[in-house]
């Protein structure tokens, strides 16, 4: 299983950027994915997370009505779309499958990438 993470680098504060993940290694149609990020001294946390079909999304707080995301099973990738951006959301962006169709509370999945930068300049 391989996820690989693209579209990370340095915008202004309230710019847009789209991040993109390619999972391969096996068919991800039925797993819940997500987006995590992680700041310099800081824990990893949840950005945002989909459901197996797209239909149920999960955001933290922080982030709702800035990020949206996304996924295309035919192609087994997952979006991020980011607007508004802001200099605290500078972090790693990671992307992760979890072997389950649905599950927002738990931040423990099977597998991950290793991430993109974002930074965002004021």
């Amino acid at each position: 299983v391989r996820l690989v993470e693209s579209g990370g680098g340095l915008v202004l504060t309230g710019a847009s950027r789209s991040l993109s993940c390619a999972a391969s290694g096996r068919p991800f149609y039925s797993y819940a994915m997500g987006w995590f990020r992680q700041a310099p001294g800081k824990e990893r946390e949840m950005v945002a997370t989909i459901s197996w079909n797209g239909e149920h999304t999960y955001y933290t707080d922080s982030v709702k009505g800035r990020f949206t995301i996304f996924r295309d099973n035919t192609k087994d990738t997952v979006g991020l779309q980011m607007n508004s951006l802001k200099p605290e959301d500078t972090a790693v962006y990671i992307c992760a499958v979890k072997d389950t169709l649905w599950d927002y509370a738990d931040p423990r999945y099977d597998y991950w990438g290793q991430g993109t930068q974002v930074t965002v300049s004021s």
